[in-house]
């Protein structure tokens, strides 16, 4: 069963614009409702997240009102990380969660997020089959079965408390002076306090969200600001999260940054030496950098590859019986502690190494030099094809010819937005540049 509606991180657009809109969530709702009621009786319930986007408001009525007139019990969170609602949809044995986000994207954006009720995103599969039942008319409750809405006041807060039982029992981050930048979004309250609460001096960066601020000039996808403060402040460290903080960067005390590379990197070198490594393998994705492959291997551990999207790393670590995984964008997945890509814990996990080591940032933050790699995206109209194109098809194989056994090249449609990204990695910058614009000038003249 195909999906059209689904992308990799749920279904995502602009918001007021097909499909984010009011009428598709309200549908997309009672689909879901209808979805996990498929066993009959009993009480339901779905928690429901959101970051600070100002189509937040609308889209959460709509979920609302079509998981209720499903039967569907609808528990609202406000603001949280994603990685909350993974959490809270267990902690509140509830049979589905939903986060409202479009993650990293701009304001102009929203998505759909949903958790199955064991806190993992849901399957390929399992989203098909939701949308499959969007076609046909919704499986509406009696009058006396309607579900009721309720306001969760302190969801946040149990999320919080969550989040500090990663972190070392008998550490604290007194004596860090850590800057935070919470991208406007999702964890504007909840990493500062949680980073005050450990004993941190705490200077907090984007947290003055107004429903059209979030990811704008700040957060993960923009860290001068972040970097800009830490050397303003004389910071020891510097965290930047995304709009719905499931991904981190972090930034050394010169304002030099660590993608989720360089942090898986440190992260698997610490728990292979302390044997917590399950299966002495990392997973990550056909982006990371083939350098992250080499610093594994000379270490007797292995990298296993997935399709782009944190959701594919999970559903390979939980296959392959694996603890640990993630994407360069900072996506950092370690199954003993949360579900889903916290970007705050992993956070939590490089400071207790600071604190551990008696070690700069600077010194933590560069594991292994990275192979020359250059990305560049080409957007393009929806509902073309360029990748299809022969032209292109001819450009990207004789490319492929080119720096065969010098590099690598990966040329992937986004599963979130209208884009054709183009990478690649080789030693030799000149040749890396020219495979690249290549490639792109043929995608750019075939869209």
């Amino acid at each position: 069963m195909s999906r059209k509606l689904f992308g990799t991180d749920g279904v995502r657009g602009r918001a007021n614009a097909y499909p984010m809109t009011a009428e598709v969530a309200l549908r997309l709702g009672a689909a879901a409702g209808q979805f996990f009621r498929r066993d009959g009786g009993g009480a339901h319930r779905v928690v429901i997240g959101k970051d600070t986007r100002l189509s937040g408001y609308m889209l959460e009525n709509a979920l609302t009102a079509g998981l209720t007139s499903t039967g569907m019990n609808v528990l609202l969170v406000g603001p949280v990380p994603t990685p909350a609602v993974g959490f809270l949809t267990r902690s509140m044995r509830a049979d589905v969660g939903v986060m409202i986000s479009a993650s990293h994207n701009p304001h102009e954006d929203n998505g759909i997020k949903f958790f199955g009720p064991d806190g993992f995103k849901l399957s390929d599969a399992a989203e098909a089959e939701i949308e499959a039942l969007l076609e046909a008319d919704p499986n509406l409750a009696e009058a006396g079965q309607i579900g009721r809405a309720r306001r969760i006041e302190d969801g946040r807060g149990r999320y919080q408390e969550f989040v500090k039982t990663s972190f070392p029992a008998g550490l604290r981050l007194d004596g860090l002076k850590v800057v935070v930048d919470c991208a406007n979004g999702a964890a504007y309250k909840a990493a500062p306090e949680v980073l005050w609460e450990l004993g941190a001096e705490v200077i907090p960066v984007g947290v003055a969200p107004n429903g059209t601020n979030i990811n704008q000039n700040c957060g993960s996808t923009h860290v001068t600001t972040a970097a800009e403060a830490v050397v303003a402040h004389g910071a020891h460290v510097g965290i930047a999260l995304d709009g719905d903080a499931d991904r981190v960067m972090i930034l050394d005390e010169t304002g030099r940054v660590a993608d989720g590379d360089q942090i898986m990197a440190l992260f698997a070198a610490r728990w292979a030496a302390e044997e917590r490594l399950k299966g002495g393998t990392l997973v990550a994705t056909v982006m990371s950098n083939l350098g992250l492959e080499r610093f594994l291997s000379a270490r007797g551990l292995r990298l296993e590859r997935t399709a782009v999207g944190d959701r594919y790393v999970v559903e390979a670590m939980r296959k392959g019986g694996w603890n640990l995984g993630g994407e360069q964008s900072g996506h950092i997945v370690m199954t003993d502690y949360a579900t889903t890509g916290d970007g705050l814990i992993a956070a939590l996990q490089f400071l207790a190494e600071m604190v551990r080591t008696g070690r700069k940032a600077s010194a933590l933050v560069r594991q292994f030099e990275t192979v020359p790699q250059m990305l560049k995206n080409v957007r393009f109209a929806e509902g073309k094809a360029p990748l299809e194109t022969d032209s292109v098809k001819a450009v990207i194989q004789a490319n492929a010819a080119r720096i065969e056994g010098k590099g690598r090249i990966l040329i992937r449609k986004s599963g979130t937005e209208p884009l054709i990204r183009v990478m690649a990695e080789c030693e030799d910058p000149h040749l890396l540049e020219t495979v690249v614009d290549e490639i792109v000038g043929a995608v750019e003249a075939a869209v």
